[in-house]
């Protein structure tokens, strides 16, 4: 029964009658959950993924209970229709609710359930909230239970952020980096370790290393993504598949590898699936992973470009905006600062994951939302954080060849190339007096006569220190 008051209409559930907003598609436990659940100020943070795999997995639902004859196929088109406007966004604004809500995302599986079965309603020429000749339970939830639909709704919104965003961005950053390697490959330079002057090395052996280390992050994320493909859905409420046709979990899992393009298989043991969600944390510490190796490139990128007088100065990078309300002229690294920043808030997203994902109790894992939402929170800054990194600063990047020569022709730890000639005795013999005594290294070498003058300069040859010898 539905009845228009003003600007609401009264929609009904288990617990009684509720005042729904006229304009909205959302009915009676949607309307509840945004009242009971004011903790936060948005939505899902990013919930464009997560309405769309809601979209997605009712839409193969239909499709399934209709291939199985659990639905009428007028009733499925019904449901396919509105369910393919969800996916294409056009009702994003009829999902209101927040992360922090009940642990196994119940009002966030009806939101979906209501909203869908709300506009076949209206696509049928019924009145909002009638439920018929589509009910939000009996027809759009058909077979399900939100302990199975919304872990599926996590593993559709991770995979698609995760390979369809994060990676290509990473992928974009790795390139950049690459082709600075190669054309920087002979330009030699002080290496440095414990943040002290070291052996030479090329700045394109110093970018290659950054290369490597999103190469491995890339590929530790590739290993991590089979648990992702794996599929809750035809467990219902315990992993029983209780009130649901057998082959139904297959069906829906073979239908959204045909709609997505990715090898979703039913989850082997739904019990697992339902109670506990290792795939999630084990994407998550992936991520931070990432996050870690983005941290170090971006935390060397701003190291070598200190400066720009009193520092290293090795580096230039991009001048995108003035750095100080009080400093003319003062430009700051803002590029390497903003995604350092982003890997931080992924450490501690990551540690969110790993906590709510040891929590599973029984045969349910009550963290679901707040997992989710730290997993594709992590994904897209990163994926953001790497495309604005790439785009405004390492494509930019230049050295400053001066600068390194100066650094290079002046490094003591040259001396090491002496090693296998004088020994490491008199090669320390005459790093030290070099340094005390404010000497170059080859003054202190002729000084204490260890060599001669042609010896030196035979010996110490700094592009020579770049490769085994």
């Amino acid at each position: 029964m539905t009845a228009r008051i003003g600007r609401v209409r009264l929609e009904r559930d288990a617990l009684g009658e509720v005042e729904v907003p006229a304009e909205h598609l959302w009915g009676a436990q949607t309307e509840r959950s945004r009242r009971n659940f004011p903790i936060g100020t948005d939505r899902f943070r990013w919930g464009r993924p997560v309405i769309r795999a809601l979209g997605l997995l009712k839409k193969c639902a239909a499709l399934a209970s209709a291939e199985l004859g659990e639905l009428r196929r007028d009733e499925a088109d019904l449901i396919v229709r509105a369910a393919q406007e969800v996916i294409d966004g056009k009702l994003d604004a009829e999902f209101p609710l927040v992360v922090f809500q009940t642990g196994s995302g119940t009002q966030t599986n009806m939101n979906a359930n209501e909203v869908i079965a709300n506009r076949a309603i209206q696509l049928a020429g019924g009145t909002l909230g009638a439920m018929r000749p589509i009910h939000p339970n009996d027809h759009v939830n058909r077979g399900q239970s939100t302990n199975d639909t919304f872990p599926t709704v996590m593993h559709l919104a991770t995979a698609h952020e995760v390979e369809d965003v994060l990676v290509p961005a990473i992928r974009a950053l790795r390139n950049t980096l690459d082709a600075k390697a190669v054309a920087f490959s002979r330009l030699v330079m002080v290496g440095r370790t414990h943040l002290q002057d070291a052996t030479p090395l090329t700045l394109g052996q110093v970018i290659s290393g950054w290369v490597a280390q999103l190469d491995d992050a890339l590929e530790g994320i590739r290993r991590a993504m089979p648990g992702i493909y794996n599929l809750a859905i035809g467990g219902t409420a315990v992993g029983t598949g209780l009130n649901t046709n057998p082959e139904f979990g297959a069906i829906v899992a073979r239908r959204l590898a045909d709609e997505t393009g990715k090898p979703f298989v039913p989850a082997p043991n739904k019990f697992a699936a339902l109670s506990a969600h290792d795939a999630m944390v084990t994407v998550s510490a992936a991520l931070r992973t990432l996050a870690g190796a983005l941290l170090k490139i971006a935390n060397d990128v701003r190291w070598y470009a200190c400066g720009p007088r009193a520092g290293l100065a090795e580096l230039r990078l991009p001048a995108n905006e003035p750095g100080s309300s009080s400093m003319p002229g003062k430009i700051n690294p803002t590029q390497c600062e903003a995604l350092t920043m982003v890997a931080v808030h992924v450490f501690g997203a990551d540690a969110a994951v790993a906590f709510a994902g040891s929590q599973g109790n029984f045969q349910l894992n009550a963290y679901k939302p707040v997992i989710l939402d730290n997993v594709l929170t992590s994904a897209q800054l990163l994926a953001d954080a790497a495309r604005s990194f790439d785009e405004r600063c390492a494509r930019g990047i230049e050295p400053d060849e001066e600068r390194i020569r100066e650094h290079l022709e002046s490094s003591l730890m040259l001396v090491t190339a002496l090693d296998p000639h004088i020994g490491y005795e008199k090669a320390s013999e005459i790093a030290l007096k070099a340094y005390r005594e404010d000497l170059t290294l080859r003054e202190a070498a002729l000084d204490l006569g260890y060599l001669t003058p042609d010896e030196f300069d035979a010996w110490v040859r700094p592009e020579d220190m770049t490769h085994p010898a």
